[in-house]
């Protein structure tokens, strides 16, 4: 059994190393085929040779920006209740219920965003806002990891030993004290780890912004406007249409984007790793 697990963690770290490698090459071809000054173009037109990825890091910051606005007070709020303040028979009923929600396609939430968080929520605010917009997509991608943070924040919280509890209510706190001020700070580092996953799982989320955001390429920091991000240029690259007309750096800018995002997202679970190993407590 040892073999085997030593087996499947190799093969695992040794896929992980084959796609960085493919990544790094074809960027690396990239890089190569264009100009410095094409990343500072008036957008992302791969197919123009104009790629300003700054376009899409704006816009996937800003959907990212608004998708953990929701999700995160909601989460965290979930959390508590679940695991401080729910009976046993309503927790076992809601637990399951949120852990549900995670594993409904995001194509489905892309739809619902599209036609009713935009004209229901977003239009009826703001009379202005674009049928594709930023804001739309960004509260799809936050109903879509609530139960990302829900989750694991409850998990963590319920690891926190009752005896802290029973010696706040021995000192005369009342619930929401031992709540906010004894179970939450013992619990923070799985509640950051949770935060931190959930920013990561927005990052990568792809069919909700390519069905909510649109496609525009020019940089906008409006949330009311629509925009591309770097998975939803991901996702319009690998069609295969680009590998055959417009500039012939245009496919392979699919795999510099890919990277980026691959080191964005190894560096937010190097700081997700840290926080949790600096506040983490034992008992």
């Amino acid at each position: 059994m040892r073999r085997t697990f030593l087996g499947a963690a190799v093969f695992s770290v040794a896929i992980s190393v084959a796609i960085i490698v493919s990544l790094i090459g074809e960027a690396g071809s990239f890089l190569d085929k264009i100009d410095f000054s094409q990343f500072f173009a008036d957008g992302w037109f791969p197919r123009r040779g104009r790629f300003q990825v700054m376009a899409l890091i704006a816009h996937s910051a800003i959907i990212t920006g608004v998708a953990v606005v929701l999700a995160v007070p909601l989460g965290i709020g979930s959390a508590i209740y679940l695991s401080e303040y729910a009976r046993s028979g309503t927790r076992r009923l809601l637990k399951p219920a949120l852990e549900v929600l995670a594993g409904v396609p995001s194509v489905v939430l892309g739809v619902f965003a599209l036609n009713f968080i935009t004209p229901q929520l977003v239009k009826r605010m703001f009379s202005t806002a674009e049928t594709s917009n930023l804001l739309a997509a960004g509260l799809g991608v936050g109903i879509l990891i609530v139960p990302l943070v829900a989750s694991i924040s409850e998990d963590a919280m319920r690891a926190v030993p009752d005896s802290l509890r029973q010696a706040a209510y021995g000192l005369g706190a009342k619930p929401w004290h031992v709540s906010l001020r004894v179970v939450v700070p013992a619990a923070l580092s799985g509640i950051v780890a949770a935060i931190i996953l959930a920013v990561s799982r927005a990052i990568g989320e792809t069919m909700v912004v390519a069905l909510a955001a649109g496609n525009a390429g020019i940089l906008s920091v409006n949330p009311l406007e629509g925009g591309i991000t770097l998975t939803g240029a991901i996702a319009a690259l690998a069609i295969g249409s680009d590998q055959v007309a417009g500039d012939n750096a245009a496919f392979q800018s699919l795999f510099f984007i890919g990277l980026l995002l691959f080191v964005m997202t190894f560096v937010l679970n190097i700081i997700s790793e840290r926080v949790v190993r600096r506040y983490r407590q034992r008992y």
